[in-house]
């Protein structure tokens, strides 16, 4: 609908308005419609005076202000009426008796103007389609044919003076384009009332947040209020990290306590806490075990008499003695060397 012509109210000028969104082009100006104003209101002054400038009536009529304009920009049907003759258009009353008595089809014809309380506006058929062409609308309204008639007879209700536009308009685009194409209207368009009010209260919401940005040192509430987020996220993240560690901590104390527990269980020191090997340790248990031996055969043989050799039942009873002091000598090396590592793995996760 971009080919419609459609002048948007400016002050009073809604004849202005009317006629050029009927004519489809800026056909009429403020200054030729008051123009024609001035002319109706000099005929009118003659044929008062044609019975006498000195009578009460006519000097009645010098101090009344025009009927057929004001200062606002307002132009009465008698403007309207003459400036369309130029263009040998005719207005007829469509709700008069005398129209109504022809029964006629409002589909019929080609565009009437509406006028209630100074206000004018015109509804056209523009190829095969009818538009509201109000002034007060932010665009063309589409008037479906059906939905016509109860239009018009809606504004009759409403108090409108509806009238019939009789005679050939002057081409226009919108009329040429729409003749082979018809549009439609998703989205019906607002009063431009409605739609001012929209943006001043835009407007002023845009005023308010303007003020409070300002009343917090111009540093922004919703920067401040961004960085107390991200602060109170690192914060629970630092948390999160320290419960983290400790849970962590606790899992490898367990974990050491389990395997010092498992390896004495097993009498097999592993490298747990001990960072010592299988091999090592059986080692160290063999030397000293070795070492215990020659302890006891020095106590139980004077010197200068050669080591005899033991005898087997003998032998091996002192083996399995030598073997179990071993045992828990070693055993008990053992756990004190795990939990002197994990004391010091406590005191390095501490620092850290």
């Amino acid at each position: 609908m971009e080919s419609i012509f459609h002048e948007k109210q400016e002050g009073s000028l809604c004849a202005q308005h009317c006629l050029n969104n009927l004519l489809q082009g800026e056909y009429f100006s403020p200054v030729e419609l008051s123009s024609i104003a001035h002319q109706l209101d000099e005929e009118e002054r003659m044929r008062m005076a044609e019975g006498g400038v000195t009578s009460e009536d006519y000097r009645t009529f010098l101090q009344q202000p025009s009927g057929n304009m004001d200062d606002s920009g307002f132009f009465s049907i008698q403007v309207i009426s003459n400036a369309l003759k130029v263009w040998g258009l005719e207005l007829i009353l469509f709700n008069s008796p005398e129209y109504q008595r022809l029964r006629i089809d409002p589909i019929n014809e080609r565009s009437f103007i509406c006028n209630y309380k100074e206000h004018w506006f015109t509804v056209r058929k523009l190829g095969k389609q009818w538009f509201n062409l109000n002034s007060l609308l932010t665009g063309p309204e589409l008037i479906s044919d059906t939905y016509l008639a109860l239009f018009l007879a809606q504004l009759q209700q409403e108090g409108y003076s509806i009238f019939v536009v009789k005679g050939d308009l002057p081409d226009c685009e919108a009329d040429q384009l729409l003749q082979m194409i018809r549009v439609q209207q998703m989205h019906r368009p607002k009063l431009i009332g409605e739609e001012l009010a929209q943006l001043k209260e835009q407007r002023v919401q845009k005023t308010d947040l303007e003020r409070v940005l300002e009343a917090n040192d111009g540093s922004g509430m919703l920067d401040e209020d961004e960085e107390d987020l991200q602060r109170a996220l690192a914060l629970s993240r630092q948390e999160i990290d320290l419960e983290d560690e400790e849970a962590d901590l606790r899992r490898a104390i367990q974990l050491s306590m389990q395997g010092t527990s498992r390896n004495i269980c097993q009498d097999i020191p592993q490298t747990s806490g001990t960072h010592l090997t299988s091999e090592e340790l059986r080692k160290r248990r063999e030397a000293y075990f070795e070492k215990q031996q020659q302890q006891q055969q020095q106590q139980q043989d004077p010197p200068g008499h050669p080591c005899e050799k033991p005898n087997t039942s003998s032998g091996a009873l002192d083996s399995d003695l030598g073997d179990a002091m071993s045992e828990e000598d070693m055993l008990q090396a053992a756990v004190t060397m795990s939990l002197e590592t994990v004391r010091s793995n406590f005191k390095t996760e501490g620092k850290k």
